[in-house]
């Protein structure tokens, strides 16, 4: 994406001049990054925030495999396992794929794409970040000093009346996280409207600020229903309130309806971020405009929009009637189409295009594999007839984690490995990460495609003991091995991703040879994003065939370096060989 002013970032100014100026360097102390209102230092916060989270989240993960190995269990009593997997729950969901890719890569790049130099309310965005560490901190706190046992569901009346487990500190956790969101979700929307760079129109926005945009309204408008709905729970829990519960005079049906009116919507808010994600992937390593670039940002708000009118299929074995159902089946089919456009574009867009089989596009491929898997598996959900028999079993956690963690966390990944030049202004070893993420594909599908299997079968979620059918051992053991080769994807990117910080080569303004305005400033980035206020010119994902023929080769040139993922000139300074050190062996 080509830019007035000439001057691009600091590409004119010395490497010294650069590295002293960037957002990184300016100010190392501690209490900087504190009270910092740099949209990208907060990005950086919470990336190291949510990694924490996500690292508890997969060590209970890993003790849920272990116990399930035996149909008799392992290790944990009834009472701990519940504990255990509502604990995977809760911070899976609220701590990492809720916040992950708006915290992290919204923070950081919203502002870059657009042209701004910072987000609308640096203050607030701040604020958002330690609404956020008060929650965790909370929900931690709850899950120390007596855990919760009543699932991420929370369902009445068991956690409002008879769990003795500490839900009240957990769910006042998720208040106050529900509150970050909703800030960040806030500063998302006014930046986008009034932040924009001249020539910044509507249509000429990357669709990842679409999908942020999208996202944003979500939160908006449905994390205040699960927050009160969750606080009422603590009211009735606390004070006997007749709310949900029907000991006291409640309606549980009521609290599923409020429940999922936000959680249903909630996978939006873990996806579309992701669509996002993979729309910047596709077009940029297949080198071509996205193919019905419009029909994927309208299909962005579609979704959006239709989320908040299904969540009634999460409750065809409640009391809700037939006629309810039947409503919520069609609109169910009716909100897959949206999403089957940007597969069908994203398919498009791949036909006959430059295709660069960088790490970040590998999981730009797994994504679209696992997606559509759990995207069609979802359609056996959605069905009266179908969702009766496998409601409550391992066909749920299947579709679930095929469509967040095959979704949500391969694109996290995909992001990461793409901008992370751009966010740290080094590189990691490109080969090491493309068979990273080819693990991370084969160690997903180990560990969740015998759950299918196992759901289909009738085997219920949520048991500790199987040992009335220890048919399904088998499939439980291929999915605890799965887990582990998934684990180690999943381990390894922390290790030469920290090795890059500490010794990867300095990367320039754009290794990747990409399109847009975050490619146009130096990397990292300097405090105030750009030197001057860049002028937009062109079209989002314009690129030219004939200097992307010459850039392939330019590339074919390039001896083999463990970096040859990256475009020519990727490295801010030539690599020194041994003959510059003196000719050492």
């Amino acid at each position: 994406m080509s830019s007035i002013p000439i001057e691009k970032g600091l590409e004119n100014s010395s490497p010294h001049q650069r590295e002293q100026a960037n957002y990184l360097t300016v100010d190392w102390s501690l209490k900087s990054w504190l009270t910092t209102g740099d949209h990208k230092r907060i990005g950086i916060m919470y990336l190291i925030s949510i990694s924490f989270f996500f690292l508890l989240g997969g060590i209970s993960a890993g003790l849920i495999r272990y116990e399930l190995t035996s149909p008799a269990g392992r290790v944990l009593e009834s009472e701990t396992y519940n504990k255990i997997f509502s604990a995977h729950g809760i911070l899976m969901i609220f701590t990492f794929l809720v916040v992950a890719i708006p915290a992290v890569f919204g923070n950081f790049l919203l502002p870059l794409m657009i042209g701004a130099r910072d987000l609308a309310f640096p203050r607030l965005n701040l604020m958002s970040w330690y609404l956020y560490m008060i929650g965790g901190t909370l929900i931690l706190g709850g899950m120390i000093n007596g855990g919760v046992d009543s699932g991420w569901t929370f369902y009445v009346p068991y956690s409002s009346m008879y769990a003795n487990s500490n839900i009240a500190l957990v769910i006042v956790g998720i208040f106050f996280g529900g509150f970050s969101s909703i800030t960040t979700g806030i500063n998302f929307i006014v930046t986008t409207h009034k932040m924009r760079a001249p020539g910044m129109t509507w249509f000429r926005l990357p669709l990842f600020v679409w999908a942020m945009y999208a996202t944003s309204v979500v939160i908006i408008l449905g994390t205040p229903v699960v927050a009160i709905t969750l606080l009422l729970i603590v009211f009735e829990r606390v004070f006997q309130l007749p709310i949900f519960s029907p000991e006291l005079g409640g309606d549980p049906v009521l609290f599923q309806h409020l429940f999922w009116f936000y959680s249903h919507p909630a996978v939006y808010i873990m996806i579309l971020p992701a669509f996002g994600i993979q729309s910047e992937l596709i077009a940029n390593f297949a080198r071509k405009r996205i193919f019905g670039y419009h029909f994927v940002a309208f299909s962005t708000l579609a979704i959006a929009g239709l989320g908040f009118l299904v969540w009634g299929h999460h409750m065809f074995i409640s009391s809700q009637s037939m006629y309810q159902g039947i409503v919520f089946s069609l609109i169910s089919f009716l909100v897959a189409v949206p999403s089957a456009v940007k597969i069908f574009n994203w398919t498009a867009t791949l036909y006959k295009g430059n295709i660069r089989l960088t790490s970040p596009m590998i999981y730009a491929l797994s994504f679209i594999g696992l997606f559509t898997v759990g995207g069609l598996t979802g359609l056996f959900l959605g069905s009266l007839g179908t969702n009766v028999h496998l409601t409550n079993t391992y066909f749920i956690v299947a579709h679930f984690h095929y469509v967040m963690v095959g979704g949500s966390l391969t694109a996290f990944l995909g992001a990461l490995h793409y901008w992370w030049p751009k966010m740290t202004g080094r590189l990691y070893s490109e080969s090491l990460a493309k068979w990273n993420a080819v693990l991370v594909f084969v160690g997903f599908n180990l560990t969740f495609f015998p759950q299918f299997v196992m759901g289909w079968m009738g085997m219920p979620r949520r048991y500790h003991y199987y040992y009335f059918a220890p048919e399904y051992q088998p499939y439980h053991l291929m999915s605890t091995a799965g887990a582990s080769v998934l684990a180690l994807g999943l381990i390894i990117p922390g290790f030469y991703l920290l090795k890059s910080l500490a010794n990867g080569p300095k990367a320039s303004a754009n290794p990747w040879g990409a399109h847009g305005l975050e490619w146009e400033t130096a990397s990292p980035p300097v405090t105030t994003n750009f030197e001057q206020t860049p002028i937009v010119m062109d079209e989002v994902y314009d690129f030219d065939p004939v200097l992307e023929h010459e850039q392939a080769q330019a590339r074919k040139a390039l001896e083999p370096t463990g970096y040859e993922g990256y475009e020519p000139g990727a490295l801010a300074e030539p690599k020194k060989d041994e003959s510059d050190l003196g000719g050492k062996s």
